[in-house]
């Protein structure tokens, strides 16, 4: 299957959905729609520049988008027109983008999407606001459409609210450790972060889908599980792109940036089991500083390419989704759809950038 064709047929609608929500210029129109007529006056100039502007820079870079899509295929599957579904489509897609503009000065990051990230180009402040209008804008969303029965509403928005408390969570581990102030990682605490710092989002996508389509809460939580899985596999995927530090995903967030930001990813587990003593303590001593400099971190990553971590990860994301779509596949109603579906998946992991 031609998965650039299920992008292409995807994301213009996805594109229009944000913008209808998020339009590239704000008026006095749009505010009042948004926040209610004022009691005295909005400063459009204000919110233009403070919000739509750096967020809309942001967008502008590219993405794939392929959260609000995977909601839009997995909808499909369970028989839902799309077309209807495509306001929803934003929810998974802004929560996303205020995660990383937030992750972005948590990480003190310097490259995102090719570009400066938004908190150099406009400022600390201004990216964190934008960030966190991102990340409340979808229960807008949810609020405007009251055409889906109530109950599926409610549901969706129990999702969102759950979903997006994980994601902190997740975001709060990855930040201990990265820091270096947890003495053992198990694996098992590794996955169960991903699954919440990167898993959630795609498992919201997933299982707002489901209930989009009309799906029980059974078939919810088993796609939620896929989609759990898919995004956890997909942050191992990350994990193995930034360690091979070559291609366009390192011109797009630079040379080594989990060594800079002292990641702790399952490479480096893998690596601290099978390294030699002195690699182990030389590979947490350059991850502990935190570092820009090239020589050091080219240093850390020939020792994380020597010692099969990065195939072992590729081996393990592989192994999730695959038990993943055992149990997946067979609860889809539309079969027709579940061949795009598992390509789609497939795809996500397997990707180069």
């Amino acid at each position: 299957m031609d998965i650039a064709s299920v992008f292409t047929k995807y994301k213009p609608i996805v594109e229009r959905a944000l913008e209808k929500y998020l339009p590239r210029t704000v008026t006095n129109d749009y505010l009042a729609w948004l926040l209610g007529k004022p009691r005295f006056a909005y400063d459009v100039d204000a919110f233009q520049k403070a919000i739509t502007n750096p967020i809309w820079d942001f967008l502008d870079r590219g993405g794939k988008r392929w959260r609000p899509i995977f909601m839009f295929i997995t909808a499909k599957a369970f028989g839902a027109d799309v077309e209807k579904l495509k306001d929803f489509s934003v929810i998974p897609e802004f929560a996303h983008n205020g995660s990383i503009i937030v992750d972005d000065i948590e990480d003190q990051g310097q490259l995102r999407r090719g570009k400066p990230c938004m908190h150099h180009l406009f400022g600390t402040d201004i990216a964190i606001n934008a960030g966190n209008f991102l990340y409340f804008l979808p229960s807008i969303v949810l609020s405007k459409n009251k055409d889906i029965p109530e109950e599926q509403r409610l549901r969706a928005y129990e999702l969102f609210c759950q979903e997006m408390t994980n994601i902190h969570l997740g975001q709060g581990t990855d930040i201990h450790w990265h820091k270096g102030q947890a003495e053992t990682i198990e694996e098992k605490q590794y996955l169960q972060m991903c699954s919440y710092k990167t898993g959630c989002l795609a498992r919201m996508a997933a299982r707002l889908g489901v209930i989009l389509a009309g799906g029980t809460p059974e078939q919810e939580a088993a796609m939620g599980r896929i989609g759990e899985a898919v995004g956890v596999a997909f942050q191992i995927q990350d994990d193995i792109l930034s360690a091979s530090a070559t291609g366009e995903f390192a011109k797009r967030k630079g040379y080594g940036d989990d060594i800079t930001e002292g990641k702790r990813t399952l490479i480096v587990l893998q690596t601290l089991k099978k390294a030699p003593e002195t690699e182990k303590k030389r590979l947490l001593e350059i991850l502990n500083k935190h570092t820009t400099d090239e020589p050091l971190i080219t240093e850390a990553l020939t020792i994380l390419q020597k010692h099969g971590g990065i195939e072992y990860s590729r081996e393990k994301a592989k192994a999730l989704v695959d038990e993943a779509l055992k149990e997946a596949i067979p609860l889809i109603p539309n079969k027709d759809a579940a061949e795009e579906y598992e390509a789609f998946i497939r795809y996500m992991i397997e990707r180069k950038i």
